[in-house]
């Protein structure tokens, strides 16, 4: 079963921009989510085919509505709520 992140040979998704960008991060709380991410998998609270799936099995709608680091920081939140690290939601702002 194909996932959202899964677009190879889909149509409609416009061309790849390819534009050399620099700058790693674009704001603050990127590099924070960056951080955490790797101090997360250097700890063993989670592993990266965690993290990847966590990743791969949002809402396609919020899939791509999400930034890069956007889908990250859905990707923790989802994984410490599961693993019972945080209580559900309490990294939430909606």
């Amino acid at each position: 079963m194909a996932r959202i992140n899964d677009v190879g040979g889909m149509t409609g998704f416009g061309a790849i921009d390819t534009t050399d960008d620099a700058e790693p991060f674009h704001a603050d709380w990127e590099a924070r989510v960056f951080a955490l991410q790797r101090a997360l998998l250097v700890k063993g609270v989670f592993n990266l085919d965690e993290f990847r799936d966590a990743i791969e099995t949002m809402p396609p709608g919020e899939y791509l509505a999400a930034s890069y680091y956007e889908r990250w920081f859905h990707a923790i939140r989802t994984l410490l709520e599961r693993k019972g690290v945080i209580e559900e939601g309490a990294l939430r702002d909606d």
